[in-house]
């Protein structure tokens, strides 16, 4: 998971655009403002959320709904930040949408002196 300010990113990717800097290897991954903005989605709901899809394996957007007693269109807006994030992937299999987890573990590093926090994603095994 990259940390970039929003600034920096816009930057970057007109960079890119306009032929002056190659494609970053990491241009794929979820980008953040900072380790903070990652830790205010990580609340406890969310992290129970994303224990119930790990454990639970739901087939479809509306049997997660019902194991965690969330209207759906509320549970579609949540799990679209998780997404946006890089904490799970929801794939379409046979006309459903089944969200996955695709992160085991989140290894946080903060400088207290500078912007260069790190996020390490380990990925969940099998993916």
């Amino acid at each position: 998971m990259k940390v970039q300010s929003t600034k920096n990113l816009i930057a970057e990717m007109r960079a890119v655009a306009r032929g002056e800097k190659p494609v970053p290897a990491d241009a794929a991954q979820p980008s953040v403002e900072s380790a903070g903005a990652l830790l205010r989605l990580l609340t406890p709901d969310n992290r129970s959320l994303l224990r119930t899809i790990r454990d639970a394996r739901p087939q479809s957007i509306a049997a997660l709904a019902r194991l965690t007693n969330r209207a759906e269109p509320n549970l579609l807006r949540t799990l679209s930040k998780l997404e946006a994030f890089g904490l799970l992937a929801i794939r379409t299999t046979n006309h459903r949408r089944v969200p996955t987890v695709t992160v085991d573990t989140l290894r946080v590093e903060i400088d207290p002196y500078a912007m260069t926090d790190r996020i390490e994603t380990i990925p969940v095994r099998g993916l």
